[in-house]
């Protein structure tokens, strides 16, 4: 990948969770979902600062793939919540520089005691590897170390946004609709905020779906409104996967214990 590496986002439907559309249809929501998805996960603003393995010659390419199974109503606030929890848990390798040295002997033909030097120096360089593994600024290569915990996770993990949607019913609004209900209130604002270390909070993004129209004074409403509630999705959902990792670094420090 390019340096500081990339994030990839793409969003797949099966056919069960929209049985009543065609191929074509199905396609076009995967796109619209990719589309939403990735230009708001993948914003620099939100880029991990450790997917470099050697500067200007490697990095990671982080791969984020949602499968949608089913769609009981409010598919965008769950696939960010998904996408959330996923990349919350996702773990960067360790890595360690590689540098290979060929040994060399010069061969001048001065006198003997020059050659008794150049000898002197090609048995110690023979006791040595032509692979040098500690972190060279030269290294041209890597190789993944061992290690319990499977690598660090991806800096700025709190920065990973949570998205609340307002499906409007002017002049009020309500949360996490039903198939049902969105198709009685076609008219949604979708805000995405990221929250980190007691910061304000940043909207990632907004979008409006739906016929219709907002007033700039309903709409600033609106957002004010939206972080309210996505603050306390937030909050939630941190306490939860905060809860998991505890567990899962037990787990994970046990398995690794009993393999040794």
């Amino acid at each position: 990948g390019k340096d500081g590496g990339r994030i990839v986002c793409t969003v797949a439907c099966s056919p069960s969770a929209y049985p009543h559309l065609s191929s074509s249809a199905l396609d076009d929501i995967q796109a619209d979902l990719t589309s939403l998805l990735h230009q708001t996960i993948s914003h620099s603003s939100l880029h991990p600062s450790n997917l470099t393995i050697l500067k200007s010659k490697k990095s990671w390419l982080l791969n984020l793939d949602v499968l949608v199974l089913s769609d009981a109503g409010n598919i965008l606030d769950a696939l960010f919540m998904a996408s959330r929890a996923a990349l919350w848990d996702t773990r960067v390798p360790r890595t360690r520089g590689v540098e290979y040295k060929a040994p060399t002997r010069k061969d001048t033909g001065k006198d003997k005691e020059d050659m008794n030097v150049d000898e002197d120096e090609h048995e110690n360089a023979q006791k040595q590897s032509g692979f040098d593994t500690r972190v060279l600024p030269k290294a041209t290569d890597f190789e993944l170390p061992d290690y319990w915990d499977e690598g660090e996770v991806l800096d700025g993990r709190e920065r990973w946004p949570v998205a609340i949607t307002l499906n409007i019913e002017s002049p009020t609004h309500f949360l996490d609709a039903t198939a049902q209900e969105e198709a009685a209130s076609p008219l949604k604002l979708l805000l995405a905020f990221s929250f980190h270390d007691g910061q304000p909070a940043v909207l990632q993004g907004m979008r409006m779906l739906g016929p219709g129209e907002l007033t700039p004074s309903h709409l600033k409403e609106l957002v004010k409104v939206g972080e309210n509630y996505a603050r306390e999705l937030f909050v939630a959902l941190n306490a939860k996967l905060k809860d998991e990792d505890v567990r899962r670094t037990q787990k994970a420090r046990e398995r690794f214990e009993l393999h040794r």
